[in-house]
């Protein structure tokens, strides 16, 4: 397996302070007189150079300035931008509450035509009913201690979900079969939820597959992800979201589904699951 996604962004923003260094050498400045001419401590240059502090793009305008690089000003602010977006605390994009974050991946949906999405912990996004994100939601918003506008963020996941029936689109989505019988919200709720499975399964653009408990591992459970065709990852761990771009990753990711695809069952095998799911509530 390739390194982590988020020791990926760690490595993104030390390649930057890498070329940074560079530049200021390449100035023949020392630490002490580059800070002098940004105006800071010299104990920032350090930090900036090492990596340890991320520079801002003020930061980065300012280094450039100070050793007379302005011409790899921008390509480096777009590089440090791409860093930082690989890796996003959840509690700051939620910081305004979490339709914000619904809204904003609108643009990637529509423009992607493959979807492949693995699930270990609950049902994905586009294919949860809004009782089932509402609920979710609000247990999210609770343990982060940010806004909880659960009930808002959960129709616009809904409107976001338009592209199962929008468009040239398709989607190949692997759910582990304790998904299935994770308890979010009440028995109704659930109910419905996987009700909706079996429904969408229906539909022709989508490929809807259960790993069984019974499987013979080959990949263990992972991590849920999204690949948005062959040029995006998107991961979700506890505390943040990681965002992977570099193709040596996403190729791993796509191996990775493609083998829990194969230990999944599909069609009338994982139709039963469901019912059997739905089956076992109340």
């Amino acid at each position: 397996m390739s390194a982590s996604p988020s020791s990926s962004a760690q490595a993104a923003r030390e390649a930057i302070a890498s070329r940074l260094g560079a530049i200021r050498r390449d100035a023949e400045l020392t630490g002490h007189e580059l800070a002098l001419r940004c105006n800071w401590s010299p104990a920032k240059s350090s930090r900036i150079e090492r990596a340890r502090t991320p520079a801002s793009a003020a930061d980065i305008r300012a280094w450039c300035a100070a050793c007379g690089a302005e011409d790899q000003t921008a390509d480096l602010i777009a590089a440090n931008r791409q860093a930082d977006q690989m890796y996003v605390h959840w509690q700051k994009l939620h910081r305004h509450g979490m339709r914000r974050a619904q809204e904003e991946v609108v643009p990637l949906y529509r423009a992607t035509r493959h979807f492949r999405v693995y699930c270990s912990n609950v049902v994905p996004g586009m294919l949860q009913t809004e009782a089932y994100a509402s609920a979710l939601l609000s247990t999210i918003a609770a343990f982060q201690g940010t806004p909880d506008d659960s009930q808002s963020a959960a129709a616009s996941r809904i409107e976001r979900s338009a592209v199962l029936y929008e468009g040239n689109h398709r989607f190949a989505l692997l759910l582990e079969e304790t998904v299935l019988r994770y308890r979010i919200g009440d028995d109704v709720t659930m109910a419905g939820q996987l009700g909706y499975l079996l429904a969408v399964m229906a539909l022709p653009n989508v490929s809807l597959g259960v790993v069984p408990f019974t499987a013979r591992r080959r990949v263990w459970p992972l991590e849920a992800f999204y690949l948005f065709d062959n040029r995006q990852v998107s991961v979700e761990l506890l505390t943040a979201a990681v965002n992977v771009s570099a193709p040596s990753e996403v190729a791993t990711y796509a191996k990775a589904f493609s083998e829990l695809s194969e230990i999944a069952v599909h069609g009338a095998a994982a139709r039963a699951l469901i019912s059997d799911a739905i089956n076992s509530i109340g």
